[in-house]
């Protein structure tokens, strides 16, 4: 399947604070603090993206569920065909439902599901480390692999152990961890975030997506031309993280996201694509052509256009 051109933007959301499914914007969340979810209760379209992405030379993306309830996944799917600039999206079931295969069916038949590429649970907010290794969610992971998806984990470094049970499990389906993991707890890059994500990394069944971190990628302050983002360089935690994550992982198994609209409360958008062209500048031209295209296309299976949307 040919790659589309361009680059691809494997982590984005979209989302309206008057959706009852949205309800997450209105409560206290671990990653941001009360002034934070202000600045984002409000509607973030593929409208106020499309201009952005252009500029910034992505040509294509694949949006990423908020919510764990049934009611989002289909909007998503909706706006997958409505825009061209969405290729494909990951979206929501509850896998710790024995009727988890039959949902995912479900969403397959609707306009539009030939574009779920993969499913997500917000795992981070769960209180229970082990809940990835829990029998009924590894059941509901086996329906999401019966199903030809592939599964996001977005989880805490706390989570990350029950994590590597789950991929371990579970050798046919493909695990995508978002954000490197989440390393917040790891300031070093070698306590116990770099020794899971290193454990990742070695199970073949594993891509992660640089996104999440690329926001905090450049030290405060205005940075409005690529020469003063060039000038004043990646911050030294950032570059680690990435350092780690691409050894354990490989450009062959790591690919771009901008975590777009969380990335605004730190960063435009700009800025994000620029620092992972900052941080990747290193490798070669097919090890970055992976990281901002080819990996994206293989792991989601793009592009999902004319003719494979149901």
């Amino acid at each position: 399947m040919a790659s589309p051109p361009g680059i691809v933007d494997t982590h984005h959301h979209l989302w309206d604070p008057s959706a009852p499914y949205h309800a997450w914007l209105h409560e206290d969340q671990l990653w941001a603090s009360e002034d934070e979810m202000a600045r984002l209760r409000r509607s973030f379209t593929v409208a106020d993206l499309e201009p952005e992405a252009r500029a910034a030379g992505v040509t294509s993306t694949v949006v990423v569920q908020t919510a764990a309830e049934p009611g989002e996944t289909p909007e998503l799917l909706s706006s997958a065909v409505a825009h061209d600039l969405i290729r494909a999206v990951v979206g929501w079931v509850d896998l710790a439902s024995p009727g988890a295969g039959d949902a995912l069916a479900a969403l397959r038949d609707l306009p539009g599901g030939g574009y779920l590429a993969g499913i997500r649970h917000p795992v981070l907010a769960e209180t229970d480390t082990q809940w990835l290794a829990r029998p009924e969610v590894l059941r509901g992971l086996a329906a999401v692999a019966d199903a030809g998806l592939v599964y996001d984990i977005v989880c805490l470094p706390s989570h990350l152990p029950a994590a590597v049970t789950a991929v371990t499990a579970l050798p046919g389906l493909t695990f995508v961890l978002d954000h490197l993991g989440n390393p917040d707890a790891d300031p070093d890059g070698d306590g116990p975030w770099a020794k899971a994500i290193r454990e990742l990394g070695a199970l073949p069944n594993t891509v992660c997506k640089l996104s999440g971190v690329l926001s905090a990628a450049f030290p405060a302050g205005p940075a409005t031309t690529p020469a003063n983002r060039s000038a004043a360089g990646i911050d030294p935690l950032i570059r680690r993280y990435y350092e780690v994550s691409v050894e354990a992982f490989g450009p062959d198994r790591l690919m771009f996201g901008s975590d777009w609209p969380p990335c605004t409360l730190s960063s435009p958008y700009r800025d994000v694509v620029a620092a992972a062209k900052l941080l990747t500048a290193e490798l070669s031209t097919a090890e970055q052509a992976a990281v901002f295209a080819a990996t994206a296309c293989r792991t989601y299976g793009l592009p999902r256009k004319t003719g494979q949307a149901g």
